[in-house]
Formats: structure tokens, C-alpha cells, sequence
């Protein structure tokens, strides 16, 4: 507890000490996703601002606490009764400069702790990414770079690109790996958003939870989704989420990623309701 304490600390203070925000929103968000014989239920809760450092040079942060609850049907998986309940911190840190006037750098550094219950420092985990942006016309910019992410579960360094596509100020096209999405808002107080994306995470389990030299757990899907937010206040909007995940894969790996045990999922909805307050 006293070292979960000390790094749910750190990142607080990360994220306060980064003065003059431009742009804050907090947001706190509730996800189902049932498949045959396994419910995930995911709460999770993100703070984010971004600060324009100069006119060519932006900083951006992401702090992130995500609560997984697995539940399965009694009966078909004893002997995992008590692998059920997952946590995730992380702090994504994103810095952007122009070079030129159609040419961008980004770069992301994310810490990050995915642990069962019991957290200490064998669980942290360093992701990143790099990438740089061209602009090819007023409407059109083209993003290639790499990046160490968990969108197959475990960390790995996969190449990134995408496509973004801005034909007018109510419409924006994105066409990427791992992500794409198309948004239109109609109006100032409506956004509609067709989103797919490949996404996963891996956690670390307790000693006494170990089945087989079992060392983590691993979860990975492509979800397609229609996401829509409403601006309800002011400074409020609430976001409902309706999608399907395919080839869903939730395995249990040894300290080298080789599967242990394979619940074998398969494919299945996912609802998600959240609010978010942006200033």
C-alpha cells in the first residue's frame, strides 16, 4: 500500500506541477464488455491538459487510473476464481514541435504500472512513441513513426501511420494504425464518432496467484464503435459508447509472453457511458 501510495502520489504531482493550462478536461468513464462465460468491466479515470509552450512547441499530459473487474461463470473457471481485479496508472507526457510550416515532431513518453493487487516496482513498464506529420494540403496530413505500445497485449515496438482528412470544420477523417475515426458535430453541442481501433493491455499478477508459471495477464481486441457526445452545460458533456470487439484474446502468459492458458473469449459487444468536464 505504501508504495502504491508514493506512485499515485508522484503522478499527482507530475501532472500539478505543469502550470498554465490551456486546455483541461477531467473525465471518468464505465465499460461492459461481455463475452461467453467472462464479463469485463472496466472504471476508469483520466485527467488531461495541454499548454502551448511556444508558438511551434506543445506539451500535453495524460494521467490515467483504470479498475478491470473480470467476472466468470461459476463453475467453468474455479481455478481462476481469483484472478479477477486488475489496475492500471499511467501518465502519458506527449510534446509536439513544428520544424517547419507543414512539417511536425511528436513525441510520447508514457510510464506506466499494470499490476493485480499487490503493487511494486517490477510492474512498471516504459511506453513511447515517434512520429512526424507532413502536411500535404490545407485539408490533408499524412503521419508516419514507430512506437512501444500494448495494442497486442503485451508491450511491443510496432511501426504507426494514419491519414487525416479535414474537408470542413464539422467533419474530421482519420484513417491510421492502430487507430482510425470519423467524427462529425452538427452543431456546437453534438459529436458523432465512428471510431476503430486495435487495443490491448497486459498485468502483472501476484506471486500468489501464479498458475503454471503464470506471470501475467494478457488482452487484446479490434473495436469497432459509434461513440456520441453530448455538451449538456456549459462545461459538461456526458459520451455514450455502443461497439463490437473482434478476435478478443484474454490469455495468461509466463515472464517471456508464451501463453500459459487460453480462455479462448471470443467476440462480443461493449457499452461504455462517461462525463467529462472540459475547460
Amino acid at each position: 500500500m505504501k508504495v502504491r501510495f508514493i506512485i499515485c502520489l508522484f503522478f499527482v504531482m507530475l501532472f500539478l506541477n505543469m502550470n498554465a493550462q490551456e486546455n483541461f478536461s477531467a473525465a471518468l468513464n464505465f465499460k461492459t464488455e461481455p463475452v461467453d462465460k467472462i464479463d469485463f468491466n472496466e472504471t476508469s479515470f483520466s485527467l488531461f491538459f495541454n499548454e502551448n509552450l511556444t508558438q511551434k512547441s506543445t506539451i500535453k499530459n495524460t494521467l490515467n487510473y483504470s479498475n478491470l473487474n473480470v467476472n466468470y461463470d461459476l463453475g467453468d473457471f474455479e481455478s481462476f476464481q481469483n484472478i479477477d481485479k486488475f489496475q492500471k496508472i499511467e501518465d502519458k507526457i506527449e510534446f509536439s514541435q513544428e520544424i517547419s510550416n507543414s512539417t511536425k515532431l511528436h513525441f510520447s513518453v508514457t510510464p506506466m504500472f499494470s499490476f493485480q493487487q499487490d503493487l511494486d516496482f517490477t510492474d512498471f513498464t516504459l511506453l513511447g512513441s515517434f512520429e512526424i506529420s507532413q502536411q500535404l494540403n490545407p485539408k490533408t496530413t499524412l503521419s508516419i513513426g514507430a512506437a512501444r505500445t500494448t495494442v497486442f497485449g503485451n508491450p511491443k515496438f510496432l511501426p504507426t501511420a494514419s491519414i487525416r482528412y479535414t474537408p470542413n470544420d464539422k467533419t474530421n477523417v482519420w484513417i491510421g494504425f492502430p487507430e482510425s475515426s470519423i467524427s462529425y458535430s452538427n452543431n456546437t453541442r453534438n459529436k458523432f464518432m465512428l471510431n476503430n481501433s486495435f487495443n490491448g493491455s497486459f498485468y502483472n499478477l501476484d506471486a500468489q496467484s501464479n498458475l503454471n508459471n503464470t506471470a501475467k495477464a494478457s488482452l487484446s481486441q479490434m473495436t469497432t464503435s459509434l461513440e456520441y457526445e453530448r455538451n449538456v452545460d456549459r462545461n459538461w458533456f456526458l459520451n455514450f459508447k455502443a461497439g463490437y470487439n473482434f478476435n478478443k484474446q484474454y490469455k495468461l502468459t509466463d515472464s517471456d509472453n508464451h501463453t500459459t492458458y487460453d480462455f479462448n473469449t471470443g467476440n462480443g459487444y461493449m457499452l461504455g457511458i462517461g462525463i467529462k468536464y472540459k475547460h
